[in-house]
């Protein structure tokens, strides 16, 4: 009876042993398949994530490549605007005017380089006007710099004064002021013209 009764929990251990190592097996292979399906889902999250941000990247791009074109249109229709009413403007103001450049006048010399919207020039004295849609106190310390560079690059011109000027449609009264402390004479829209903006007696900063 002792050894049968061994043999029956030998039996009996040996079968708990098959069964709990098959149910660590099949835990093992669930535990396996569980982490395939979250890899498989992750990687596939990622991909489309990817493509998104791919296709947003692609968006931005085409907008912003489309806004910096109808901002340069703008400054364009700002040139044109500005460029017939520049001469009468200015002569106006008792200075005669004998060419005006526009489209953009360029100059690089020892590394340094400017772009100029408009060039209205006279036998003594020059003044290079920026054009913008809208004005801001950025493009006016820019236009700042470049007046300071602009005989530097431009010897031609290093026996005339040099005056700066900025047009825009649009111009707050803050930054029309900052561009008047500046010395720059102010340019712009006021209905369907041009008009200077400086008042009477202004006295404009010579390069």
């Amino acid at each position: 009876m002792f050894q049968e009764t061994d043999l029956k929990f030998k039996e009996t251990e040996r079968l708990m042993k098959e069964r709990a190592a098959e149910t660590e097996r099949q835990m093992k292979e669930r535990a396996a398949e569980h982490d395939r399906e979250i890899k498989a889902r992750a990687a596939e999250h990622d991909r489309e994530m990817k493509e998104r941000a791919a296709e947003t990247d692609r968006i931005l791009n085409n907008l912003s490549r489309r806004l910096g074109d109808i901002g340069n249109r703008l400054g364009e229709f700002v040139e044109h605007m500005v460029s017939p009413a520049v001469v009468r403007l200015f002569q106006a103001r008792g200075i005669e005017v004998h060419e005006v450049y526009h489209g953009g006048v360029q100059a690089k010399r020892g590394g340094e380089a400017i772009e100029l919207d408009l060039l209205v020039v006279n036998d003594g004295i020059l003044v290079a006007v920026e054009c913008k849609s809208k004005l801001t106190q950025e493009h006016v310390d820019a236009h700042l710099l470049r007046m300071e560079k602009l005989k530097r690059l431009l010897p031609l011109y290093k026996n005339h004064q040099a005056l700066g000027a900025v047009a825009a449609m649009v111009m707050s009264d803050a930054v029309k002021d900052y561009a008047l402390a500046h010395g720059l004479y102010v340019l712009r829209q006021n209905g369907d013209s041009i008009e200077i903006g400086n008042p009477e007696g202004f006295v404009p900063t010579v390069w």
